[in-house]
């Protein structure tokens, strides 16, 4: 079978593929590549990762020169030079200097496989194209854009496994994840009754009050944070 054909990178500009698991790293690289531009845009999985980077990148540049863009939030300034967006949103009628997309093994996906690949097959930036994602992204990038450059990262951090725990005997600063949304009200109804404080953050929470909630943490209001696997997608969080 044909392979489909790859949008080739401009002229004189480069397409590289930054993999590595989680906590590599390649996200923080990508916006200082991006902020190195004159104009870019990035593309994140889910809309808590694309707010996370906006808010990032509008403490770096004036507010006026940062767009978001989501299936929920549009702030949209009349002159912003850098687009922050999911990666369904991405307007990519735009011209930039730079483009990146987060996550690029979500290819695979068999619900939102079909937009990653398109990116990784039509998306350029006029100067940089940077894909970033899990090694398990090589085989696809290697055989669909031949001539990009692969790099790898290797994780700041090392993971250990610690056993089993009790929920209530948890140390202070844990986040914990669930799959199920009911179970995630349930877990923080009984680390409030019995610890305190905790925030929840799932994808089908109001923006607003998603990122409410992720404050609360953050900023240290409550010590637990009970989650949807929302957060698992390199979200950076005190834990």
């Amino acid at each position: 079978m044909d392979l489909p054909r790859a949008l080739p990178a401009p002229d004189g500009s480069t397409i590289t593929a930054v993999l590595g698991p989680t906590n590599t790293g390649k996200t923080h690289l990508a916006v200082e590549r991006m902020l190195g531009h004159k104009t870019g845009m990035i593309g994140q999985p889910l809309r808590l990762l694309a707010r996370e980077v906006y808010d990032r990148i509008r403490k770096r540049v004036s507010p006026s020169e940062v767009a978001l863009m989501t299936g929920e939030e549009k702030i949209v300034p009349p002159h912003a030079r850098y687009f922050v967006c999911t990666t369904e949103s991405m307007p990519l009628e735009k011209t930039v200097d730079f483009l990146a997309v987060d996550e690029i093994q979500l290819a695979a996906d068999p619900e939102r496989g079909h937009v990653f690949t398109d990116r990784l097959l039509r998306a350029r930036g006029e100067e940089e194209t940077m894909f970033l994602g899990s090694e398990t992204a090589r085989p696809l990038i290697s055989r669909l854009l031949p001539d990009a450059s692969i790099t790898n990262r290797p994780r700041f951090s090392i993971l250990s496994h610690a056993g089993q725990k009790k929920l209530t005997k948890l140390p202070r600063r844990t986040a914990i994840v669930d799959f199920s949304a009911d179970r995630v009200y349930a877990i923080a109804e009984l680390i409030r009754r019995q610890r305190g404080g905790a925030a929840v953050v799932m994808g089908a929470l109001s923006p607003r009050t998603r990122n409410a909630q992720v404050a609360l943490y953050q900023n240290g209001d409550v010590d637990y944070l009970i989650a949807t696997d929302a957060i698992g997608m390199g979200l950076n969080m005190d834990v």
